[in-house]
C-alpha cells in the first residue's frame, strides 16, 4: 500500500480504518480527480444500531469531510433476507412493519453525522427496496446471475462456516450476495457511486458487486473494508453485560453510553481516539503517553468527544457532570440510569439478587447473586453481604435506592 495523495486515504491509513482495498492505487488516483460518491448499507434488524456499527459511520463522515457524496443505504429489501456472513443460523425473518419500524429507528443517527440535502457532496440515503420490490425473478437470474458462479460462491467464508459446521444454509440466504452486488450495480446506474466499504466481514460480497458493475456497466468500481474491532481483552465491540451499546438515547441513555467508553480499556484509548474521534493526530499521540491514573483523563476525553458526535454537546457535558458527582462526590445524579418498581413491591422487600435483575444490571439471578457473593453488589453505597437480603421502602433516601455493580455502573430504583 503506497502513500495515499487523496486526503480520504490518508485519513483512513493514519487512523486505522484500512483493512483490504480492492485497488488502492486506483481508488487515490480516482479521488484525485474530484468528488466521488461510495455507500454503506446497513439492514434494518433492530430499532438501533449499536456501537459495532460506528466505525463505518465515521468511514462515511470523512468522507464527506474531503468533499465527497456519501450514500447511506438502507437495507428495506435485503433485510427481508438477512445477511448470513457471520452466522451460525438463519436470521429471525422479520414482516414488513417491523423492518418499517427499524429503518425509522435507524435514520435518527445520522442525521448527527452526515449532512443531508441537495449539493454535490450532501449525503443521501436511499432504500434498496426501492429497486429490488421491482425485479423480474426470470429476468433478473437471465441477466444477473450468469455473473455468479457457484463454484466461487462455495469459497465465500459465510457458506464455508455453515457447511463445514453441517447447519442448514438456505437458499434464500445464499442469494443474499447476489443481491448484494446487485445493489453496487444499481448505485453505479442511478448515481455513479464508484466505492462501497464496509466490515471486512463483507469482503467477498463487496468485491461481488465490483465484478459485476465491471461487466454489467464496465464501470470502474473499488471496494475498501475496515477491520473487525475487539477490545484488548477480546470483547467483541458493542457488546457488554448489559447488552448492546445502542446508539439511539431512548435504547440507551447517553449517560450510559458516556459511561461504556469511559470504561475503556487503557490499551484502546489511543486507537478509540483515532477511529471515533476527529482530534488531531499529534493531540491523540500526546494522550496516549499518558500512563497510571493520568490516563483516566483521555478516557474522559474519549467518552466526552464520542457522546458529543452521538447525542450532540449538551449530552456530552451532562454525562461528564453526572459522572463528576457520582464518583467524585458521592452524590445522586438525576442524570442516573432510573427504574421504577411498583410500590407494593418495595413496600414487601424484594431479595437483593431479584433487584439487581429488575433494574438491569445483572442479566439473570445466578449472575445477580456470583455478583453479591464477590463483593460487587452495593446498595446505596453499601456492600451486600446476603444474596437474598431484602430490600425495601427502609433503603429509600431521597425517594430513590441507589444500586452499583462492580465500581461503575449504577441505577436509582424508586417506587410509582
Amino acid at each position: 500500500m503506497t502513500t495515499a495523495r487523496s486526503e480520504f486515504l490518508r485519513v483512513v491509513a493514519e487512523r486505522g480504518y484500512m483493512h483490504q482495498c480492492t485497488d488502492w492505487e486506483a481508488l487515490d488516483k480516482r479521488l484525485g480527480e474530484g468528488p466521488a460518491a461510495a455507500y454503506i448499507g446497513f439492514d434494518c434488524t433492530a430499532e438501533s444500531l449499536h456501537v459495532g456499527g460506528l466505525m463505518q459511520i465515521m468511514l462515511l463522515r470523512w468522507w464527506q469531510k474531503t468533499g465527497n457524496k456519501p450514500i447511506v443505504l438502507m437495507g428495506g429489501g435485503t433485510t427481508r433476507i438477512g445477511d448470513p456472513t457471520g452466522k451460525d443460523e438463519a436470521r429471525k425473518m422479520l414482516t414488513d412493519e417491523v423492518i418499517a419500524r427499524n429503518m425509522a429507528g435507524i435514520k435518527k443517527v445520522f442525521a448527527k453525522y452526515l449532512t443531508f440535502g441537495d449539493d454535490a457532496t450532501d449525503a443521501l440515503m436511499v432504500n434498496n427496496a426501492d429497486w429490488l420490490d421491482q425485479l423480474n425473478y426470470i429476468a433478473f437470474l437471465r441477466d444477473y446471475g450468469k455473473h455468479f458462479t457457484i463454484n466461487r460462491m462455495l469459497t465465500f467464508d459465510s457458506v464455508k462456516l455453515r457447511l463445514e459446521r453441517e447447519q442448514p444454509l438456505t437458499f434464500l440466504e445464499f442469494n443474499y450476495m447476489i443481491l448484494q452486488g446487485y445493489d453496487f450495480a444499481e448505485l453505479w446506474a442511478r448515481h455513479k457511486c464508484v466505492l462501497q466499504m464496509g466490515g471486512s466481514d463483507q469482503w467477498g460480497n463487496i468485491v461481488n458487486g465490483v465484478e459485476l458493475g465491471r461487466r454489467v456497466h464496465q464501470a470502474e468500481l473499488y471496494g475498501l473494508t475496515s477491520p473487525l474491532l475487539t477490545t484488548s481483552s477480546g470483547v467483541k465491540m458493542g457488546k457488554t453485560l448489559g447488552g448492546a451499546v445502542w446508539l439511539n438515547a431512548e435504547m440507551l441513555s447517553p449517560w450510559e453510553f458516556w459511561q461504556y467508553w469511559r470504561n475503556t480499556e487503557d490499551a484502546d484509548v489511543g486507537r478509540f481516539l483515532k477511529l471515533y474521534t476527529e482530534l488531531p493526530l499529534d493531540e491523540i499521540a500526546k494522550l496516549e503517553t499518558l500512563q497510571g491514573a493520568e490516563i483516566n483523563e483521555a478516557k474522559k476525553i474519549l467518552a466526552n468527544e464520542i457522546t458529543r458526535l452521538c447525542h450532540g454537546d449538551d449530552a456530552a457535558r451532562e454525562a461528564a457532570e453526572t459522572a463528576r458527582k457520582t464518583f467524585e462526590e458521592g452524590a445522586l445524579s438525576d442524570n442516573l440510569p432510573t427504574v421504577t418498581l411498583p410500590a407494593a413491591d418495595l413496600a414487601a422487600g424484594i431479595p437483593a439478587f431479584a433487584l439487581f435483575v429488575r433494574a438491569g444490571l445483572a442479566a439473570s439471578n445466578g449472575e445477580a447473586r456470583r455478583l453479591i457473593q464477590g463483593g460487587g453488589g452495593k446498595v446505596n453505597d453499601v456492600a451486600v453481604k446476603d444474596p437474598t437480603e431484602l430490600v425495601g421502602n427502609s433503603a429509600l433516601k431521597d425517594g430513590v435506592i441507589k444500586l452499583t455493580a462492580g465500581k461503575k455502573r449504577h441505577t436509582l430504583v424508586k417506587p410509582e
